[in-house]
């Protein structure tokens, strides 16, 4: 399936998923997303959403509260635990943002109710085709070789790219200039431009440029080589002992009534499980997962243990 065509189609689906006739009176629950509509996690909401209102025999409705996550999450976190509110944002921002504020607003564990992991999606480092390197060896001594153009760009601080520039810098004893932009599409104009030597961005924003020759994937932060690059070597496989996938996870309010987290959890699941809901999130590339609460929390819990040390040495803070 084409990407474009089938973006195109899920921008058009529609903000309500309804049960139908009398069902659908049974309740209304909000699904809010806490980013702009549009991208795959946007995507990713809207088919689960059209998904899970026959199965809960409710109303769904996706809502995007846009604001660096944190809007959508603190609406949850202060929600009614009726079912009414329902989060589904990226992993990064439960645990990153924690770890960087100065007062944090939320505290994971004790706001929210896990209820399922999503979906996984992958992070790449893309370099100019200027750059006179095939893969991640030869660009590395491409760097020693021109400290003069070390620039990459990141599509905001405090993101995970922010901090796998920081562990590269790091762990390659190279010093790194971040360029923090807005998002993946001004990061890729710039390295086809040569403006930055390189960018770590998501695999599904850089593929289409990739495949153009407009800029070069030499590695991917997944722990095994993408199903959407089999090609590229991984940083493990390249001598950096780094994995920086990122994921989609849903969570309920704390206090929620457990009986609807679990009916939630299996519908989501069985949903993600579906041949044609797996085909559109695979076209956007997006990996559907669905897990149990137990694994969410798992999975939380490992982001914490290998990024909280990574973030402390950078001494990056949000002021709030």
């Amino acid at each position: 399936m084409d990407r474009r065509k089938f973006m195109a189609g899920c921008l058009g689906l529609p903000l309500l998923a309804q049960a139908g006739g009398a069902q659908a009176q049974a309740g209304l629950t909000k699904i809010i997303f806490p980013f702009a509509a549009g991208a795959g996690g946007d995507t990713l909401c809207r088919l689960i959403a059209l998904e899970l209102a026959p199965v809960l025999q409710r109303t769904i409705v996706v809502e995007n509260r846009t604001g660096d996550g944190l809007i959508g999450i603190k609406a949850v976190k202060g929600g009614s635990p009726d079912g009414s509110m329902v989060l589904v944002t990226t992993g990064p921002t439960m645990y990153l943002l924690p770890m960087v504020e100065t007062t944090p607003s939320f505290d994971t564990a004790k706001d929210f109710l896990p209820v399922s992991l999503l979906a996984r999606f992958e992070f790449a480092l893309a370099i100019s085709p200027a750059v006179e390197a095939t893969d991640f060896k030869s660009f590395v001594t491409w760097l020693k070789a021109h400290p003069d153009k070390t620039s990459f760009g990141v599509p905001s601080n405090g993101t995970i790219p922010h901090f796998m520039g920081s562990k590269l810098e790091k762990d390659l004893g190279i010093p790194l200039t971040r360029v923090p932009y807005r998002g993946s599409a001004p990061i890729l104009n710039d390295i086809v431009g040569g403006h930055i030597s390189f960018g770590i961005t998501t695999l599904a924003d850089a593929l289409p440029q990739h495949r153009a020759k407009g800029v070069k994937i030499i590695a991917v932060a997944s722990a095994e080589r993408s199903p959407f690059a089999p090609d590229v070597p991984t940083l493990r496989e390249s001598g950096i002992d780094l994995v920086a996938d990122a994921w989609y996870g849903m969570w309920l309010p704390a206090g929620s009534p457990q009986e609807f987290a679990s009916k939630l959890g299996a519908a989501a699941r069985a949903a993600l499980a579906k041949p044609e809901v797996k085909e559109k999130l695979t076209a956007i590339g997006l990996i559907p997962v669905g897990s149990t609460p137990e694994g969410l929390t798992k999975e939380l819990a490992a982001n914490i243990a290998l990024w909280q040390p990574i973030v402390k040495a950078t001494g990056y803070r949000i002021e709030n």
